[in-house]
């Protein structure tokens, strides 16, 4: 929520955690230029957005005075450019800031003000400014104190929704969202005898309620609409609609303000009435693959809702497009989860009455699951791999696309699923091995241990020897997709005696060429990965010389090799040597 002026006039230092500074004109420093000294850098944009981030959050007020009442004095600093701004600290600290603007006048935009909202710090991390963890003390800008850095990096996150929600009663719950969440209970642990109790012992068996007192985990439950309007507003789900990606204004939002057991199969029939199909051919059948799969839609819900930190004010977002579908969720990763090791650690939940509540009740089938199925069914259809990039410290974002990449990854995958027993079917982590491998990823980013079970398992095929080693998915993988010929390319590779005159020729004609002029020569018989191989042992004998690097990379001859005798346009002509002109050169061939 904004600030106005009013609030910032009225507003102590320390005890609202706001800090004021004139910045008059344009002269307030971003990241303390070139000032002498640690101390004077400091005091700059960067420097108070990591204290104020490490103080649980606060605001930087540019153009208004630090004494008390704040008074207007107004700035120029970042004038038509705040998105900007945004963005560039979010980059150089990883840290997400909402900036606006206010004014003293707004019909004549005068008395300019600019308030950059910083958020609380994750649970266990400190921020640093040029390597340095900082405070506010007084006027300073500090290194933070031995005690305050132990306090912060030992924090471990409450649980939020198991916590007692104050002036909340179970008259507060929804009748009908109580059944609904008894009758998922009983049927998943097959005890009829749950339905016959009344809404206070449901409660009570599943710790959603003690005395009388209600936990916030009931609330998002099964509390009613106008309680948690008024109370948790932000346990919302707004599902917005675009009709193209690149759009930034939405054309359709609902918001979905209910508890969870009532809204999450409405938000679902929302969300599949724009669902379209994929046609699949296996043999003489025709089936189609959603868009987007209802197992993981609700999967992805599922784990928002439990995963979502609720001390933000920010809703969850679902933006949804014809082939794309993205959740937003305020809250990084739980604690010891990254990017890198999202499929191997178990994840723990943020709250976690709230998971153990859905996972008694069916909705979830065990507490960190959820992801695993994601990526399973996800790419098991021949999908992209779900993206979770754009997540930080501060939110997670999924997107995942409805496009089928390769059917015939999902006719493989389904085929080799059929013939195993269930204690031997893929994993999420063995798919996305194979997926990966589909898309030439180099073997040495997959685990060794991994790589082990699906060579073993016949399922990836090993080419080439020693520095030339890598992994292909076998030869099943190639009939499903109708690709035979490109599996007798990967494993039957020319002789390096066969590539040299070609590239020789190539060279003595051209002078020099890139990676591309011999992917264009060579790749109707190799792959992409055996032509480099080849080049790179060329390379290694000195037969090629290499100049430049990164995209500007050229190789020719080396001077050894330069007296060769090649045919230049069937007449043997010995270019080396030097002759009267008689045609002009030919041109590169990336031209």
């Amino acid at each position: 929520m904004k600030r106005t002026l009013a609030q910032l006039q009225v507003s102590r230092e320390s005890e609202d955690n706001v800090e004021f500074k004139s910045a008059k004109g344009t002269t307030f420093h971003y990241d303390g230029g070139k000032r002498a000294t640690p101390r004077e850098r400091r005091h700059c944009v960067l420097g108070y957005v990591v204290a104020l981030c490490n103080e649980g959050g606060g605001a930087l007020v540019l153009g208004m005075s630090d004494d008390y009442p704040h008074r207007v004095v107004g700035t120029l600093f970042a004038k038509d450019r705040l998105k900007a701004l945004e963005a560039q600290i979010y980059r150089d600290l990883g840290i997400r800031p909402d900036i606006y603007e206010l004014y003293e006048d707004e019909t004549t935009r005068t008395g300019r003000v600019v308030v950059i909202e910083v958020p609380a710090h994750p649970i266990g991390k400190v921020y640093k400014f040029e390597d340095v963890p900082l405070m506010r003390v007084g006027e300073e800008l500090t290194p933070m104190s031995d005690s305050q850095y132990c306090h912060i990096i030992q924090a471990r996150e409450p649980d939020f929704s198991g916590q007692i929600c104050e002036g909340i009663t179970i008259e507060d719950l929804d009748g009908d969202a109580i059944r609904v969440m008894a009758e998922k209970y009983a049927t998943k642990h097959k005890n009829p005898r749950f339905l016959t109790l009344d809404n206070a012992q449901i409660l009570s068996d599943l710790r959603l309620a003690e005395n009388g007192r209600v936990t916030n985990a009931a609330l998002i439950l099964v509390g009613k609409a106008s309680v948690l309007r008024q109370v948790l507003p932000q346990a919302a789900i707004m599902l917005e609609y675009r009709a193209t990606e690149a759009q930034i204004r939405f054309d359709n939002r609902t918001v979905y303000q209910a508890p969870f057991f009532l809204m999450i199969d409405e938000l679902w029939h929302d969300i599949n009435l724009r669902n379209g199909t994929f046609p699949v051919r296996e043999g003489p059948y025709l089936f189609d693959i959603p868009y987007f799969n209802e197992e993981v839609i609700r999967e992805a819900i599922n784990n928002a809702i439990a995963h979502r930190d609720y001390r933000n004010a920010s809703e969850t977002v679902i933006k949804l497009c014809p082939q794309t579908l993205t959740i937003t969720n305020a809250g990084g990763f739980p604690f010891g989860v990254t990017l890198e090791n999202l499929l191997k650690v178990p994840s723990t939940p943020r709250n976690r009455l709230l998971a153990d509540v859905l996972a008694k009740t069916g909705i979830v089938e065990r507490s960190g699951q959820g992801v695993d199925k994601i990526f399973f069914n996800t790419l098991s259809e021949g999908k992209a791999e779900p993206d979770y990039s754009r997540s930080d410290d501060f939110v997670v974002e999924l997107t995942l696309s409805g496009v089928i990449k390769d059917q015939g990854f999902a006719r493989f995958i389904a085929a080799e699923q059929q013939m195993l027993a269930d204690d031997q079917k893929l994993s999420a982590v063995e798919i996305q091995a194979l997926a990966a491998l589909r898309e030439d990823k180099p073997s040495r980013t997959i685990d060794g241990e991994i790589i082990k079970r699906l060579l073993g398992r016949g399922l990836i095929d090993k080419v080439g020897r020693t520095k030339g080693t890598h992994y292909i998915l076998c030869k099943a993988y190639y009939e499903c997709a109708d690709r035979l010929s490109d599996y007798v390319r990967e494993t039957e590779p020319w002789d390096l005696d066969q590539v040299r005159p070609l590239l020789e020729s190539l060279l003595t004609r051209f002078q020099s060429a890139q990676m591309k002029d011999f992917v264009k020569c060579l790749g109707a018989m190799m792959t992409r990965k055996q032509i480099r191989e080849c080049v790179r042992k060329l390379v290694d004998q000195n037969i090629l010389k290499v100049s430049g690097s990164g995209s500007a990379t050229r190789y020719a001859l080396a001077k050894q090799n330069q007296n060769l005798r090649t045919p230049n346009g069937g007449n043997g002509q010995d270019l080396t040597k030097k002759s009267a002109p008689s045609s002009p050169k030919a041109p590169p061939l990336d031209t």
